[in-house]
């Protein structure tokens, strides 16, 4: 998904898609409990089955998707593809996908960027725009110390902290993410919402109203669909009103 400002904004973003998000984490789950069953010593999939029970996801759901990945039921097979483009006013985009079909998935990506005033492109085209990062969100709460938070963070291994209206945006290299992670759990904090996400090292600016509704219709389309698990953009985007 989409970068928000706020937990909130996040959290409304994926309760406005509940049902597809349910497939999506379903994914998720199959894919990470092909390396283990066991989420205590499998950090993709505890933080997995953490999203999926973040929107309500029943437990025989998650059970069952773990069961599939582990291959104690039978499954699909699902492979891990990565599309880049560029939107309208050459807005940069990364498209990551679970799908059982790459040549649906494909076709789906392309018409989609075609309909909406964007190319897309070649892969290495936008990447460089952007780097993979650990993402951790931490909710503000009454009392809490910036400073201790920051402290504590950077003991963990965090390499950066951005503080935002209502949260704690802590930042790490994608290889030491699970352990970042792991460490603020440890140190008493209460993660609203983490993920190893494309942020974007060059940003555009967008203005235009009629380029910000193309974009919102381009990105919204894309995140609608079950193949498609994140679409990350390199601008300031407006939410939608």
């Amino acid at each position: 998904m989409g970068r928000h400002g706020t937990i909130a904004g996040r959290k409304s973003a994926q309760d406005a898609r509940r049902s597809a998000m349910f497939t999506k984490y379903t994914r998720q789950i199959i894919v990470a409990a092909k390396e283990g069953g066991d989420p205590e010593f499998n950090s993709s999939l505890r933080v997995a089955i953490e999203k999926a029970k973040s929107i309500g996801m029943p437990n025989d759901n998650i059970n069952r998707a773990i069961k599939k990945g582990t291959g104690e039921l039978e499954g699909e097979s699902y492979e891990e593809l990565m599309f880049e483009g560029y939107g309208p006013s050459g807005v940069a985009l990364i498209v990551e996908a679970l799908t059982d079909n790459k040549n649906r998935t494909a076709a789906f990506v392309r018409s989609t960027f075609d309909r909406n005033g964007g190319n897309l492109g070649t892969p290495g085209c936008v990447s460089y725009m952007f780097a993979r990062k650990g993402v951790i969100f931490v909710a503000k709460e009454e009392g809490m110390d910036e400073d201790q938070v920051m402290m504590d963070a950077l003991e963990a291994g965090a390499e950066d902290m951005i503080v935002n209206e209502d949260n704690f945006e802590i930042r790490t290299e994608a290889s030491d993410y699970h352990a970042v992670l792991t460490g603020i759990q440890e140190a008493g904090y209460e993660v609203a919402e983490s993920e190893v996400e494309f942020i974007p090292s060059m940003e555009s600016s967008v203005d235009d109203p009629a380029v910000i509704k193309s974009l919102h219709k381009l990105i919204n389309t894309l995140e609608d669909n079950d193949d498609i698990q994140h679409v990350y953009y390199n601008c300031d985007l407006p939410e939608e009103e």
